[in-house]
């Protein structure tokens, strides 16, 4: 067992958020902020940022590692950059007449493409889609959830497609 395998949680944590120079079996050398270490297999998650705002993510293997060097002590800023990567996009809020809307639209929109479709009697800013599909406000592709993955994934597409879709 290497040596990096055999720190603490307590030890990695200290280096959360660092910038590292990862040093692996063949030579390999992988260069990023330390986002997490696995506690169980002590496998690396290293995210570098690219001049465009794009980021990139590395995963080294914990059996791998030969060295780990400290580049960088870094900032709130980084972290803050690096949590914000892994978070869900804040909702945005609509107001009912657009949840209406857009309700309507994509309902029209299923029933257009034959895709029968219904208002939740329990619920009714849900949308039923075959009895085995529900759809969620705001109705956009990442708000539906069903346990049948054909069904769910032919949806989906349909709503990415629909021309007259808000764009909110």
């Amino acid at each position: 067992m290497n040596e990096w395998c055999k720190k603490t949680p307590l030890e990695w944590q200290a280096l959360l958020h660092k910038e590292l120079k990862v040093c692996a079996h063949e030579k390999q050398q992988h260069q990023g902020w330390l986002f997490t270490v696995d506690p169980v297999s002590a496998n690396i998650v290293l995210v570098s940022f690219e001049p465009d705002g794009k980021a990139s993510i590395v995963t080294v293997m914990g059996h791998a590692v030969e060295t780990v060097e400290v580049l960088n002590e870094g900032s709130d800023a980084i972290s803050n950059r690096l949590v914000s990567l892994f978070m869900p996009v804040a909702p945005q809020k609509h107001s009912k007449e657009e949840l209406e809307s857009k309700k309507r639209s994509l309902k029209e929109w299923l029933e257009k493409n034959h895709i029968p479709v219904s208002e939740q009697g329990n619920s009714p800013e849900t949308l039923c889609v075959a009895g085995v599909l529900k759809i969620d406000a705001p109705y956009r592709a990442e708000d539906c959830s069903g346990a049948n993955e054909i069904i769910l994934s032919r949806v989906q597409n349909l709503i990415n497609n629909n021309p007259t879709a808000h764009t909110k």
